[in-house]
């Protein structure tokens, strides 16, 4: 039978959540900007508006579970199409896409499901794309040791595509390449072969 480990993920320790608080300030800051919350459908606005950000800045713990690679597997590990929601830190406005991660793994694997999950913990907070594809490769690297990792992320920016410059359709690539997948040309083609992305 496989031993297992679990590592515990949880919310970042010391961060309060205030909905009053965050209520009032959406409130005040939609009649800042004009909007007049007197109609029935916008009274509960600042609530709603309140709630949402709390949910998209607050990651769900969960259990980082690994298992010993008795099989001696050498072989990347790939996971394809992980949906990323995050907010630009800029705008606090949304940015949507996909992520691909994949890593050569070491003495342990890792559950399929937990690299879903390490790239929602670290999107759940106001973000750059840039430093969110590093604290993933990263955060990989230093829980489970594997030979390579690899990290691209595909999004669109509405602060892009909603404001300013409003390159609708526009996309924005990240990569983050760690260990042998960074270090040798062919793992690296590879991954990049595999994520369908063109370096």
């Amino acid at each position: 039978m496989h031993s297992e480990s679990a590592l515990r993920v949880v919310h970042d320790p010391g961060e309060e959540v205030d909905l009053a608080a965050a209520e009032l300030h959406a409130a005040r800051f939609l009649e800042a900007l004009g909007v007049s919350l007197d109609s029935e459908s916008l009274r509960g606005t600042p609530g709603r508006m309140a709630r949402a950000y709390a949910e998209l800045f607050s990651p769900r713990p969960f259990d980082l579970t690994t298992f010993p690679n008795d099989e001696g597997y050498d072989e990347l590990v790939l996971a394809r199409g992980i949906p990323v929601r995050s907010v630009c830190e800029h705008h606090l406005l949304p940015f949507v896409g996909v992520a691909h991660v994949g890593y050569l793994p070491g003495e342990r694997i890792l559950g399929l499901s937990k690299l879903a999950r390490i790239v929602e913990h670290f999107a759940r907070r106001p973000q750059v794309q840039e430093r969110l594809t590093k604290q993933v490769a990263d955060w990989l690297a230093d829980r489970v040791h594997p030979k390579g990792v690899g990290v691209v992320i595909e999004a669109e920016h509405t602060c892009m595509t909603l404001r300013g410059v409003q390159a609708v359709g526009s996309s924005t690539v990240t990569s983050t390449l760690l260990g042998t997948l960074r270090e040798d040309a062919r793992s690296r083609q590879e991954f990049f072969a595999l994520t369908g992305v063109n370096p």
